[in-house]
């Protein structure tokens, strides 16, 4: 590739990159708590709990993330809420992420030992305070690998954002190659941040599993 090329090119792609990483972290948190809380509700004992966390998970894991995007983006407006484009985008990224992240988080509770359970219990927790302060973190780390999975899917998933105007990479991308007439110089250096930012991810994953 030339490194003319790259110089003319860098600075642009990488400002979509900060706003491809904010969009996508900021997704990605929102998926975690709402998860937690959908997973919460999917393992407690009041049905209509249960009930909503089910629809939520398959409406969000069953509808393509970009028909939920275009939704929120262009539907809501005709129910009387206008909401900007970030809004939108980190919004609908968060609340897809959060059907997956219930379901990594579910897998995790179920590994949670009754003891740990029964001794919070006896302690005199609450269950919301057994749930935040023993269950999910454990269930957390013992899901940690697939919550990184997920977090790396929603960061790559984070390109379709660019369908409601955002300027993230991949749309950053698009136009350089059209005005350099370089489609396959822009892709390529566009490929190469995505993985940087992947392989930065999984390295602060796997470091603080180490830790």
């Amino acid at each position: 590739m030339d490194w003319a090329f790259i110089q003319e090119a860098l600075p642009a792609l990488l400002r979509g990159a900060v706003a491809t990483v904010a969009v996508s972290l900021a997704g990605i948190a929102l998926g975690f708590v709402a998860g937690a809380a959908i997973a919460a509700a999917a393992t407690s004992g009041a049905r209509g709990l249960r009930a909503f966390a089910m629809v939520y998970i398959s409406f969000f894991r069953g509808v393509p993330l970009l028909v939920q995007l275009l939704l929120a983006y262009y539907a809501l407006p005709f129910l009387g809420i206008d909401i900007p484009a970030i809004v939108a985008a980190v919004g609908t990224l968060g609340l897809c992420c959060a059907a997956y992240m219930a379901e990594i988080l579910r897998g995790g509770l179920a590994t949670v030992p009754s003891g740990a359970v029964e001794a919070a219990r006896l302690l005199g927790l609450t269950r919301a305070q057994s749930f935040l302060r023993i269950r999910l973190p454990i269930a957390a780390r013992a899901m940690r690998p697939a919550i990184v999975g997920e977090a790396i899917m929603i960061m790559k998933a984070s390109s379709l954002v660019s369908m409601v105007g955002i300027l993230e990479l991949t749309r950053a991308s698009q136009a350089l190659a059209s005005s350099t007439f370089m489609p396959l110089q822009s892709y390529a250096l566009c490929g190469v941040i995505y993985l940087v930012i992947n392989f930065v991810l999984m390295a602060v994953a796997w470091q603080r599993r180490q830790a």
